[in-house]
């Protein structure tokens, strides 16, 4: 069986997706703890691609910045982080199919979960509505983020690579000290060393956010 609930078809049309091919769709918000043939995975591949490429396209329309400046919005913009963010704003935490353990575990307000299940759907409106209407879907669901300035702050790591160097330290050093939760809900916590200065500890849902939570943290105390 692969019919969307009702609840669920009518959460995609006032959202703005189009559905036609509904197994796609059924596909794109299961997660594999379901154990069924599809699942999320390789839409989310082909959605992160969807984001990726027209986040940039309007990066580079709106504004005269470097590239350095572009890349950095840009990241920012299509994080895992922001993907949550959207998927909690329009209201996706309920439609995800996800199973009962992997729920009790926190997969439905994971992070990880989120931001891939929004990129699946994504991936999913592409293939049955093609390129424009994807990017029109993306702009109208991101347009918070950008025009909040999202990712036109400097990110924690470079700020904290930067003023290590001005005052002759050496580069900071980051090690992960604690890993727990199941994989589809794991938490990280990395701590970050500069020699002779001191230390900050961050936790996040991925190592690498962890890593900006620690540098944040650090520049926060000794910065």
């Amino acid at each position: 069986m692969t019919a969307l609930k009702p609840e669920t078809r009518i959460w995609l049309d006032e959202t703005g997706f189009t559905v036609k091919d509904e197994a796609l769709w059924f596909a794109a918000l299961t997660h594999g703890s379901m154990g069924e043939k599809r699942d999320y995975e390789r839409l989310e591949f082909l959605g992160d691609r969807v984001l990726g490429l027209t986040i940039a396209d309007w990066l580079y329309a709106q504004s005269d910045a470097p590239e350095g400046k572009l890349a950095q919005r840009l990241n920012a913009i299509v994080s895992r982080a922001m993907c949550a963010q959207v998927a909690r704003g329009i209201g996706l935490p309920p439609h995800v199919r996800i199973s009962k353990q992997a729920s009790s575990d926190g997969g439905r307000d994971s992070d990880n979960i989120l931001g891939d299940v929004m990129e699946s759907l994504l991936g999913a409106q592409f293939l049955d509505n093609g390129f424009p209407a994807s990017q029109e879907l993306v702009r109208l669901l991101w347009r918070p983020a950008l025009e909040s300035g999202a990712g036109k702050s400097k990110h924690p790591k470079s700020a904290l690579q930067e003023w290590a160097a001005g005052n002759q330290r050496r580069p900071p050093e980051y090690e992960l000290i604690d890993r727990s939760g199941p994989d589809h809900a794991a938490r990280f916590t990395v701590r970050v060393t500069v020699h002779k200065v001191g230390e900050a500890v961050g936790t996040a849902n991925s190592k690498q956010e962890a890593e900006k939570e620690a540098a944040r943290e650090f520049m926060e105390k000794y910065g």
